[in-house]
């Protein structure tokens, strides 16, 4: 499809990470927790992934629900989901998480990050993009839930680690700060 949804709808262009998963990772059944407005959702179903997105937010899953009807999209479906909940009801291909763990209460990340390798099939991938507090580089923005050193790569012990780091890396907002970016493929 050479038409940028993203653009047409006034949105930002889908995360740099996903688009650079997406060359790596063959089109499947992908899920997008915490989807916001539906950049990389819609990003996803370009490139033909069979999509997902959620959110707690009912006025950005109505805003993506509108675009999906506007653009006839059969491969993309939203909805109103509580990810604090950690209680996915669907196996996928690939799950992207961006710039989202970091708004979630703290004591249900882990929860959270388990659930999605159990609802990650064999073979498929984790992509996780979340803010960091370390001494180095404290976190400048108050956010409930921020990882460690290495924090991210030990919960992903057992799978491939198909790309790590800890990087600075810059808000849209302007902010910058430290992100542990993962990749990972479920091994077993």
């Amino acid at each position: 499809m050479s038409v940028d949804l993203n653009s047409r709808y006034g949105l930002n262009p889908a995360h740099s990470e996903v688009v650079v998963a997406c060359k790596l990772v063959k089109p499947g059944s992908a899920l997008d927790m915490g989807c916001s407005n539906g950049r990389n959702a819609l990003y996803l179903s370009q490139q033909g992934f069979n999509v997902t997105a959620v959110d707690s937010n009912p006025n950005a899953i109505a805003m993506l629900q509108d675009i999906i009807k506007q653009e006839g999209l059969t491969n993309l479906q939203a909805q109103v989901y509580d990810i604090n909940n950690a209680n996915l009801s669907a196996d996928y291909d690939f799950i992207a998480c961006t710039v989202t763990l970091m708004f979630l209460q703290p004591a249900r990340v882990n929860a959270v990050i388990k659930d999605m390798q159990a609802h990650t099939v064999v073979g498929g991938y984790n992509l996780i993009v979340c803010a960091m507090h370390t001494a180095e580089h404290p976190c400048p923005m108050n956010f409930p839930f921020t990882l460690d050193t290495g924090e991210l790569s030990q919960m992903y012990s057992g799978w491939e680690l198909i790309k790590y780091n800890e990087d600075l890396g810059t808000m849209h907002n302007g902010a910058q700060l430290q992100f542990a970016t993962l990749l990972a493929r479920k091994l077993a």
